[in-house]
């Protein structure tokens, strides 16, 4: 059976975007391509600003004009501008659902939330950036809590970590943010002053 399209770019960036690409990489670690395995030439400083850059995209499968808006936004506000950029990543409605176990990726989130399965405070939304603020509630629309995806992910989330940020009731089917993402509590592994530094060139 073929990878697929975002095995080859985990590989790539080094890190599992999906469940597959995680199974994958267990097995084949290294980079895709014949010569995958000898690439062991250490990087240019600015391939390694590049490489965060592209995992982070990645990782929130967001297109390069809006990550540098939320990177402008984050610069322009009054905290570490690498914490400030992952917190408005990690507060948007398709990041919150994946974190919160509503799917099992966030492309799947993101799919969702286009087709109109969920609603923030009795609001339905369709705009997968949709920004999720301290006290917002965000929930199933009655028509879609029968959705198999949807509840296949729920019934599978039993080893998903909901951030200290997120609070979960999977009887309501519903989530809440409860505090703003604190950098030590974002489950993401990469440097984001690599990512900062690219875009302060």
């Amino acid at each position: 059976m073929a990878a697929g399209p975002k095995v080859k770019i985990s590989r790539a960036l080094g890190i599992a975007l999906t469940p597959k690409a995680a199974r994958v990489m267990e097995r084949r670690s290294f980079p895709p391509g014949q010569h995958g395995l000898a690439r062991k030439k250490s990087p240019s400083t600015y391939k390694m600003q590049l490489l965060e850059k592209q995992r982070l995209k990645a990782m929130y499968d967001v297109p390069e004009v809006q990550l540098r808006h939320y990177y402008e936004r984050a610069a322009a506000s009054h905290e570490s501008t690498g914490t400030a950029l992952l917190g408005f990543l990690e507060t948007r409605a398709d990041a919150a659902l994946y974190r919160m176990g509503f799917a099992r990726t966030i492309y799947a989130a993101r799919q969702y939330v286009a087709h109109g399965h969920f609603h923030i405070n009795g609001r339905r939304i369709y705009t997968a950036s949709h920004p999720i603020k301290v006290g917002d509630v965000i929930g199933i629309n009655e028509k879609s809590k029968a959705h198999p995806q949807i509840v296949d992910a729920l019934t599978h989330s039993g080893s998903v970590v909901v951030p200290e940020y997120y609070e979960v009731n999977k009887v309501k089917m519903e989530g809440k943010l409860i505090a703003k993402p604190l950098r030590d509590q974002i489950p993401v592994k990469l440097s984001e002053q690599h990512v900062v530094e690219y875009y302060s060139r």
